[in-house]
């Protein structure tokens, strides 16, 4: 299988300019500095993947915002000065939110309204033309966890018209496309659309989630005072995930899983490198990670376990998180395991 070279080791800004808890120019300035960008490098990571949403980017009508522009590029700035590369995340768009709390929202319209398609393509057009002379180091990511299974169809239709758009901009710049269901590893085989030499098939992984997500407030049925070890027996999952719908319970009632451990890993990823393989397409797991709820010596036993997964078939990844939002490597719950951690890196 071809390797995503470059973006083998990394880490989500998760929380900057995407899924922040304040809009303001204080929290943007303050929240990810050049020196965070520094210690990534100096952690062994060799990219970062940036999380951004449309409202830092553009106004309510979709009017580009500089200053939103210019997080990005400070943060490109700094990742050249320090040898990393970037990607890219579009983590919400003009329409479409993944968020689980924001239970109000029409999470299926923007897969057949051409109207917010269209919006969403021209703020990827501003984009594209921003960061067009850095195709070597800087990467997309179209639109993160596509939520409903039903729009496989429409979501490959967006993605083809999406990407033949970009490369009229940016020709050689790598692309990396997710599935649906939370961009389960699950759903890779399904996606369908003309590829190139720099695509990417791309997914998430915080399976089991009964395990990653122990107590996490914003996951529907999920018991706050819940807490499980890893690893534990299938059943075991199994049985704590029933309070679950299966959309969230993920891959761990699959017929073809065996038993929890690196082979659960290699199980659930099997069907993704065979369409990579199939395809000759790098694999990428863009998000991955346990919630600091989670006992340290449990942490670590699953990133070791998915870890050695990663490695054995080459696919490059990116940790959820670096700073807070619940997974945070260098907030205070992860210090007792962090040189641990940084080994299984």
């Amino acid at each position: 299988m071809r390797v995503f070279e470059g973006f083998q080791k990394g880490v989500n800004l998760g929380g900057w300019i995407s899924q922040f808890d304040t809009y303001s120019k204080e929290h943007f300035d303050t929240f990810i500095t050049r020196q965070d960008i520094s210690n990534i490098a100096s952690l062994g990571f060799d990219h970062v993947r940036v999380p951004v949403d449309y409202n830092v980017l553009e106004d309510k009508e979709g009017k580009r915002i500089d200053t939103g522009f210019q997080y990005l590029k400070d943060c490109r700035e700094w990742c050249e000065e320090f040898g990393l590369n970037m990607l890219i995340d579009l983590h919400e768009c003009y329409g479409y939110s993944f968020d689980p709390l924001k239970k109000d929202m029409d999470r299926h319209k923007f897969f057949y309204d051409t109207a917010l398609q269209a919006r969403f393509f021209a703020l990827w057009q501003k984009i594209a033309e921003e960061f067009k002379d850095y195709q070597e180091s800087v990467a997309f990511e179209p639109l993160n966890e596509v939520v409903p299974m039903d729009v496989v169809d429409a979501w490959n239709t967006i993605l083809s018209k999406y990407i033949k758009m970009m490369r009229k901009i940016v020709p050689d710049t790598w692309i990396v496309c997710g599935g649906v269901c939370y961009n389960n590893v699950l759903s890779v085989p399904k996606l369908d659309f003309p590829l190139d030499e720099r695509i990417v098939y791309n997914f998430h992984c915080y399976e089991p989630l009964i395990f990653t997500h122990q107590g996490a407030y914003w996951v529907n049925d999920m018991p706050h005072d819940f807490r499980i070890a890893y690893p534990k027996t299938l059943s075991e999952y199994q049985k704590a995930s029933r309070a679950l719908s299966k959309d969230l319970a993920g891959a761990i009632f699959d017929a073809d899983i065996k038993e929890i451990g690196v082979g659960f890993f290699e199980d659930i990823f099997a069907p993704a490198i065979a369409k990579a393989e199939k395809d000759n397409v790098p694999l990428y797991c863009g998000e991955y990670g346990v919630i600091d709820l989670a006992e340290g010596r449990y942490r670590l036993a699953w990133m070791n376990d998915i870890h050695t997964a990663f490695k054995s078939h080459g696919i490059g990844r990116a940790l959820w998180n670096y700073k807070e939002k619940d997974f945070g490597l260098v907030d205070e719950s992860f210090a007792a395991i962090k040189d641990d951690f940084i080994k299984i890196l």
